[in-house]
């Protein structure tokens, strides 16, 4: 064999040892795990918090055009806790779970109740405040109870299913959806919309703000239990932010800022009966 065959020999070699490492290091690449939203936050500085600021008390904007509300300041309780700045993210309904997939915002409050659909493109916390549902009406209207409802208008806002609950009960309704919950009370106030259905905590603050309206005593659903949503898959994040909440609800700091906003203790227990 002469000296030209035997280079050729070699450059092949070294050609197929190249090719068959490289598949493998790009697997290894493509295969480790994204960082966590917690490494992130740290190394970024600032947390960004998704919430309905149109949602008082839950979140809103102050007179200086600040946000403020019961769960911004769970929100900035948790970013002191982490030693890093605060972004509150105004967000709506519809947009909850598509922020937290394309990471404009690192976790979402905004009255997200936990159910089975969301948990197949989200993760959620444990609990951090529990509620059911009821109708905000006028007074003067007569409506008691969700049974009165046949042949009027229900207001909810996009992204929610609260409407459904009243269909499910066979009563004939029709369901008229608004932008945000006050452009929804705002339709009840003026006749445009016969009840709106949404959190009895945050009904209850809007009759405290206007006596025109009531708040029916009814439960039309199971007690929902609200949580922090965040990206899935992002174990490492979601113990932290559970962990965050089992010490500011042990410290009896989240039933102080319940009571500060809704001016009474939390009505029902953050864990289950079963």
């Amino acid at each position: 064999m002469n000296a030209i065959s035997l280079k050729i020999i070699a450059g092949t070699l070294v050609m197929l040892a190249v090719a068959g490492c490289t598949p493998t290091e790009e697997k290894k690449e493509a295969g480790a795990a994204p960082q966590s939203a917690l490494q992130t936050v740290l190394q970024r500085g600032t947390l960004r918090v998704g919430d309905c600021l149109s949602f008082a008390p839950f979140g809103f904007y102050d007179k200086d055009g600040n946000p403020d509300g019961y769960d911004v300041d769970l929100a900035k309780a948790l970013a002191k806790e982490m030693g890093v700045k605060l972004e509150m993210v105004n967000t709506t309904s519809a947009n909850r779970i598509p922020n937290l997939q394309t990471n404009k915002v690192d976790v979402v409050f905004c009255n997200f109740t936990r159910n089975l659909e969301r948990a197949k493109e989200i993760g959620f916390t444990n609990p951090y405040v529990v509620a059911s549902e009821a109708m905000l009406v006028r007074k003067e209207s007569g409506i008691k109870s969700a049974h009165d409802m046949a042949g009027k208008t229900i207001a909810t806002v996009k992204g929610s299913t609260n409407g459904d609950e009243v269909r499910s009960m066979g009563i004939d309704v029709k369901i008229q959806e608004y932008d945000s919950s006050q452009a929804a009370i705002l339709a009840v106030k003026q006749g445009q919309a016969d009840a709106m259905i949404e959190d009895n905590n945050f009904l209850a603050y809007q009759a405290k703000l206007d006596p025109t309206l009531a708040v029916t005593n009814e439960a039309l659903v199971p007690l929902e239990y609200n949580a922090f949503g965040v990206k899935q898959g992002d174990q490492a994040w979601l113990n932290y932010l559970n962990e965050f909440l089992f010490e500011i609800n042990a410290s009896g700091e989240n039933a102080r800022l319940y009571q500060k906003w809704f001016g009474d203790k939390p009505r029902y227990p953050l864990n289950p009966q079963f």
